[in-house]
């Protein structure tokens, strides 16, 4: 399959022309515009300072179901007599550099790009992206950050620097995406970490159906997650 190079224009090719190993085209930009298309297609950028933009829609995907969140016995033990605070939308800024700062578990460096920042930012500001913070007193020690649109919210990154500070943040927001009628979280690549929490690998194809289901539909200015707060 070739990797295609996208143009001015805003269109991307089909998803199941993706490489085996789910990248599909380079090049574009960061605009709101682009990025919200990407993600109504089932599509995300990743890719490293220095590097061309990157575009993937990987198969299997990776999905959550917020009403199936898996309690496990560490999960439990994390939740009982956490000191944790909990906020939604507070700190956009500052979850996404803290992701951006995170050592990475493959390779050097940091994928959240000082472009990706201003780009995510900006969707935050047009009410696209969300984040989810946890709090030792005044100081943000986890969290995570994510777009949403329609009833799906497509988690992008994570962080803690307080051990369970995270693990409370998801859970936090899978109850919080419930309550306002989300159905799929979206977290693009498995880990054990997600995949102990009850996510799971379904077909591209599948994927995109259920996006289809859950209101996200192809368009450069898609209907908006229901508010967190």
């Amino acid at each position: 399959m070739p990797v295609y190079q996208l143009v001015d224009e805003l269109i991307f090719p089909p998803t199941e022309r993706a490489e085996p190993c789910g990248l599909l085209a380079l090049g574009g930009d960061l605009s709101p515009r682009r990025l919200l298309l990407a993600y109504s297609l089932g599509i995300f950028p990743w890719y490293n300072d220095g590097e061309p933009i990157l575009w993937w829609a990987p198969e299997p995907r990776c999905v959550l179901d917020p009403a199936a969140l898996r309690y496990s016995r560490s999960l439990r033990r994390s939740l009982r007599g956490h000191d944790f605070r909990v906020t939604f939308n507070q700190a956009f800024a500052a979850v996404m550099r803290a992701c951006a700062t995170m050592p990475r578990t493959v390779g050097p460096g940091t994928w959240i790009t000082a472009d990706m920042e201003q780009a995510y930012l900006r969707l935050h500001a047009m009410g696209y992206a969300h984040s989810v913070e946890s709090w030792l007193g005044d100081e943000l020690v986890g969290g995570l950050y994510g777009v949403g649109l329609g009833r799906c919210f497509f988690g992008e990154s994570m962080f803690r620097f307080r051990s369970g500070a995270s693990r409370v943040a998801l859970v936090a927001l899978c109850r919080r995406l419930v309550e306002v009628g989300v159905g799929l979280f979206d977290c693009q690549q498995p880990s054990p970490h997600l995949l102990a929490l009850g996510a799971r690998n379904i077909p591209r194809r599948e994927f995109m159906a259920r996006l289809r289901a859950l209101e996200v539909r192809p368009s450069t200015s898609p209907r908006p997650m229901p508010a967190l707060v």
